[in-house]
């Protein structure tokens, strides 16, 4: 019988939800000042939680290690946030969100949690509007809809290209309201660098103080992990520098199950790889190929004559031009799912059609010209301008889409120099999003009594390829409206434990674990830098664990991670003290996680004898190259248990799927 107990609560799944919160324990308003709540991360998961909980009455004690929430990695979100408001009356409900999001995860999701997500979406964008988030609207006022890959719908709700930071803004005022209040007590600059049990449960942190070094204790009753994804241990992603996966390591490390490792999401519209001394990538919108064709030539030569600067995109004509998704997958077209455009830019790439002029000369083309004449033809009818200009049609094309995306042509040309107005934009698929996480139950607690992980952080909802604009949505929707609930459920039994003391052995064993690694690290007499060994590690996960895996690559790549953390721990130097700022001592901590992990991702992609979403195994696709699932076998939730050091002695335990309410067929978006 298996360990793992999803709590999923029984009748019918449109009831399940609403059943749940009605026999669901609760703690009254005047016990809540009884109750400490840690919440490590403060990002839109985080920041949405930790007000929520603290307008209900808890004392909440916040933590994040940048020098404001307002910087969490959640404002790099451009797109939108999905909702099944059905604004557009183009067909969309609860059901159908819940649908694509099933079967964008490639039917690697639990149904029931699901489900809930779709069901609260709605509620996220009346709250986020009473906070002032302000939304894109149309000509008349409404809020304003657009697609994203995967559906057939206008579901997704967008403020330009700023979704995320605005989103942010209003948790955040949420979050000030709170502070200003005395009820969250907010620790910027802060990491959190282990959890601490007691008697079985999560009652505390140790974290250190990122400006002053110190090492310092924080009791809780609980604990809420909101620290976002691990793609970071690719080296190159889109995710902000200081993104990591260290919190749910140590909680992995104290006993909580981690879910799904492989499952990493590639984005296919991230700017090229320029050079071999870039550190971060830039990701333009999905819901650029809401306008936007992507393209490569059809012949060879042009490709090469492009690198090669001799000839421009724009001189290609159209019918010399492969839009490859469109051919590929014509009911979809450019809004297929993102990793069944990555892989067919990769497929493109990899037979020689790649434009960028880099070391793999990897990347294609994101086109607007089409777009940019279709609408300024719909502007000049619109304002009565019989026989316009060429230039009239491109000028009025050109301010539509300015008004839509116009903050993320400005980003792009202020990286690449090229005007993306008049040249097609230059993009290729990069690491982007971690579906897998900290395996949570229905409640969204952990293997561990009392240690919550909400967001990006655990696994619950997308599967094995999250679907666009759905980031925002879970983040808060455990946010604002499950954790607040299912949190109190658990801390009901709490309202007469009083403060839990931080001067108990538990807590001196954990900090003197922690002190112990900072003076290894300070002592260490290697040679290289962490950086070193960061690179080293995206190299080989990116090549054997990336967009194409092999039995062999995968084997190569975990005994090959095995030999980097063997040097790492003997090599790495560490500049600087302890006492106050010290940012190599912050990165390697982290990155000595991030090799560990590396080692579990690539284990759980061997074991998993399938290709489904964003894991793809070459030696398991059908003829036409795409994703040959392998539901028989691998229809479950792969959730590892830590052992040891030995990343390899890791237990797996299943979960599995059952899905009563859709039939699970073969993903198709032709």
């Amino acid at each position: 019988m298996s360990k793992l107990d999803s709590k999923i609560p029984a009748g019918p799944l449109k009831d399940k939800w609403e059943n749940h919160k009605d026999h669901m324990n609760l703690v009254a308003p005047n016990n809540r000042d009884k109750i400490d709540i840690i919440v490590v991360g403060t990002g839109l998961a985080g920041g949405s939680a930790a007000a929520t909980l603290a307008e209900q009455g808890y004392n909440v004690k916040a933590f994040c290690y940048q020098d404001s929430p307002r910087r969490a990695h959640s404002i790099a979100a451009q797109g939108g946030i999905n909702a099944a408001k059905n604004y557009q009356g183009d067909g969309d409900s609860t059901y159908r969100l819940f649908y694509d999001t099933i079967k964008g995860g490639d039917y690697r999701a639990r149904e029931a949690n699901v489900y809930r997500l779709a069901e609260v979406s709605a509620n996220i964008i009346d709250q986020c509007v009473s906070q002032g988030v302000p939304f894109g609207r149309d000509y008349g006022g409404q809020l304003d809809n657009r697609s994203f890959g995967g559906v057939q719908v206008k579901r997704t709700f967008y403020a330009k290209g700023q979704t995320g930071q605005q989103l942010l803004l209003g948790a955040y005022s949420s979050m000030s309201r709170q502070i200003g209040k005395g009820r969250i007590k907010m620790y910027n600059r802060h990491e959190m660098m282990e959890l601490v049990i007691v008697d079985g449960k999560a009652r505390g942190i140790i974290a250190r103080n990122l400006v002053t070094g110190e090492i310092e204790r924080h009791s809780a009753h609980a604990v809420v992990i909101a620290s976002g994804g691990y793609g970071n241990v690719y080296f190159l992603s889109t995710n902000a520098m200081g993104s990591n996966v260290s919190a749910a390591w140590k909680i992995h490390k104290k006993g909580a199950y981690f879910a799904n490792p492989c499952y990493v999401q590639i984005h296919p519209t991230c700017i090229p790889v320029h050079g071999t001394q870039q550190s971060k990538l830039t990701l333009m919108s999905e819901s650029l190929r809401n306008s936007g064709r992507i393209w490569v030539p059809k012949k060879k030569e042009d490709s090469v004559a492009i690198r090669e600067g001799k000839l421009r995109p724009e001189n290609i004509k159209e019918e010399d031009r492969d839009y490859y998704l469109e051919r590929r997958y014509p009911a979809f077209g450019n809004l297929v799912p993102r990793d069944v455009a990555s892989r067919a830019g990769k497929e493109r790439c990899d037979a020689g059609f790649g434009i960028e002029n880099n070391d793999t000369k990897e990347g294609v083309y994101l086109d607007f010209s089409t777009e940019i004449i279709k609408k300024g033809k719909e502007a000049a009818i619109e304002k009565h301008i019989h026989n316009p200009t060429d230039q009239q049609i491109y000028d009025l094309g050109k301010a539509w889409i300015e008004e839509k995306y116009g903050n993320l042509f400005v980003m792009y040309e202020k990286i690449t120099a090229d005007d993306p107005y008049k040249t097609p934009m230059k993009i290729y698929p990069a690491v982007h999003y971690t579906m897998g996480g900290v395996w949570v139950d229905y409640n969204l607690q952990s293997t561990i009594p009392g240690c919550f992980v909400i967001g990006e952080a655990n696994f619950s909802d997308h599967g094995a390829n999250r679907l666009g604009a759905s980031a925002l949505m879970q983040g808060l929707a455990d946010g604002y409206f499950v954790l607040p609930y299912t949190i109190a459920d658990y801390l009901s039994a709490d309202i007469r434990t009083g403060a839990i003391p931080t001067n108990s052995a538990d807590f001196d064993k954990a900090e003197k674990e922690i002190k112990d690694k900072v003076d290894f690290f300070l002592n260490n007499k290697g040679t290289h830098s962490v950086d070193h060994f960061h690179k080293k590690l995206g190299h080989i996960m990116w090549n054997k664990v990336g967009m194409g895996r092999t039995p062999e690559g995968l084997k190569e790549a975990i005994a090959e991670i095995a030999q980097v953390k063997k040097e790492f721990w003997a090599d790495v130097k560490v500049p600087g003290d302890a006492d106050g700022m010290n940012t190599e001592l912050e990165k390697a901590f982290r990155v000595a996680d991030f090799i560990e992990l590396g080692q579990l991702m690539a284990i759980d992609a061997l074991h998993r004898n399938e290709s489904c979403g964003g894991h793809f195994r070459e030696d398991h696709a059908t003829p036409e190259g795409e994703a040959e699932r392998d539901d028989v076998n691998f229809k479950y939730v792969g959730a590892w248990e830590y052992q040891s050091d030995d990343i390899t002695t890791e237990v797996l335990h299943k979960e599995d799927l059952i899905y009563e309410n859709i039939e699970v067929k073969a993903r198709s978006y032709k």
